[in-house]
């Protein structure tokens, strides 16, 4: 009898933040919906970005940086950008947001019919202004998405709420996998482009249609009905520009050196999340000449994504009530540990363990963290809170970016045979870098103490 009804606690465990997400107002399917389409439009790019770059003249190197100035530079837009949204509401922000992204992904595309292929020739000035505005709108775009989480989820809905716009997000990352191929295969990367630019166009249309100011105000007084009084409580309200101005600096985390050892030690296991598109692309297609996984490369690159798409609620509903910080170690080992497995030889039985048992490990401590950070913001801060928890994603685009080519040239050059490829090495080093990051949350233990409790708001 006592282990019947263990199982079927630990049932309701995973099936209660399900069936509360289902009822979740109308407002947060819109924020999926936009979610899902921005994933598949960012990744799809993003997958493809490095050989964009080779196509416009570049070698590996300075392709690299390129696709590196758009990763971190997204990053650092957050850090200046993503307090919009507590500014000018979710809505707003969102158009805005989608707009400037719309812009520049017209002229990624249009830059190698515009322009001459070399390095800061005309067609790499071209590309760049549109990575300047995919830069500027995605800075308040994703702080802008976590915000709305926040503000139209409850205490019953919001563990799951992150979870699932973590996962949706991961689900239009796959997307690309299946969409991508085939037109590029008949009209080039370009062609591909176009496909996201028009997703671009739909998903400005689902926040201006869905997101209605009438709905969302509709669902501001849903939400505020079923919150206490306490929790309620906007500590801005009636404030001045000023005063709002002083409430920021005087709650900005970086006087925490616990909240900052906590952001900034997940720099090395990081690298791993940006190798998937600075280096899984490539190595797929040159470590695995003639088969099956170098001609579908999008595929394999972007398994990742529907994994995380599968495991992230699941992850999130067993163990939402487990310590955040042991979840952290846990995630973060498990997610480094496979990695020494692709410097054991490029074979497809690795590839595929290694992305799936990567992909368990950060289901366990990704949208945990993520959550963490928005929720421990004081009212009206989220987005500012975001992009500081994010700075450190920055660093880690711009310290992988830099390396990452030189890495591709010396151990898995392009129009090189497999036989004379080292990539068992490259592999190792970057093992390496990705465990210190368990490692040192291990050893810090102690110290932190109490420091990721979480504040409620």
């Amino acid at each position: 009898m006592a282990e019947t009804e263990r199982q079927l606690r630990v049932l309701r465990e995973i099936t209660d933040p399900f069936v509360n997400l289902v009822k979740a107002p109308r407002v947060l399917w819109g924020i999926n919906l936009s979610y899902l389409l921005e994933g598949l439009t960012y990744f799809g790019i993003l997958s493809l970005l490095a050989m964009y770059f080779n196509e416009l003249g570049l070698n590996d190197i300075d392709a690299g940086r390129m696709v590196g100035i758009l990763t971190a530079g997204i990053t650092l837009s957050m850090l200046f950008l993503g307090g919009t949204v507590d500014w000018i509401g979710v809505r707003k922000s969102l158009l805005i947001a989608l707009t400037a992204m719309l812009i520049g992904r017209i002229l990624l595309t249009i830059a190698p019919q515009i322009g001459l292929p070399g390095l800061w020739a005309s067609a790499h000035v071209s590309a760049m202004f549109g990575i300047l505005g995919i830069i500027l709108g995605y800075g308040i775009y994703q702080p802008a998405c976590y915000a709305a989480v926040k503000q139209f989820t409850t205490p019953q809905t919001a563990a799951m709420g992150y979870a699932m716009l973590y996962a949706i997000m991961n689900l239009g990352g796959f997307l690309p996998g299946l969409i991508s191929p085939p037109v590029r295969k008949a009209y080039g990367i370009t062609g591909v482009y176009w496909v996201y630019v028009a997703l671009t166009i739909v998903g400005i249309a689902v926040v201006y249609f869905i997101l209605s100011r009438k709905v969302i105000a509709k669902t501001i007084e849903q939400i505020k009905a079923q919150k206490t009084e306490t929790e309620s409580t906007d500590a801005t309200e009636n404030q001045t520009t000023s005063e709002k101005i002083r409430y920021y600096l005087k709650n900005f985390p970086i006087k925490d050196a616990r909240f900052m050892f906590f952001i900034f030690i997940l720099i090395p296991v990081q690298t791993l999340f940006a190798h998937n598109w600075l280096t899984l692309p490539m190595y797929f297609e040159r470590a695995f000449q003639g088969t099956t996984v170098s001609s579908n490369f999008e595929f394999f690159v972007n398994l990742n994504p529907i994994l995380i798409f599968i495991l992230a609620p699941m992850v999130a509903a067993l163990t939402a009530k487990k310590d955040t910080y042991k979840m952290m170690i846990i995630g973060t080992t498990v997610m480094a540990s496979p990695t020494f497995l692709l410097a054991l030889g490029p074979r497809t039985e690795y590839v595929i363990a290694y992305i799936l048992i990567m992909t368990i490990g950060e289901s366990m401590w990704q949208p945990r963290f993520l959550q963490w950070v928005a929720e421990i913001a004081p009212k009206n801060m989220t987005g500012i809170y975001m992009g500081i928890g994010q700075f450190p994603w920055f660093l880690t685009k711009i310290i992988t970016s830099l390396y990452s080519g030189w890495f591709l040239m010396h151990y898995c050059p392009a129009n090189t045979p497999v036989d004379q490829l080292h990539t068992e090495r490259m592999w190792l080093i970057y093992g390496f870098i990705a465990i210190i990051s368990p490692m040192a949350l291990l050893l810090a233990r102690r110290w932190m103490g109490k420091g990721l409790e979480r504040k409620r708001n």
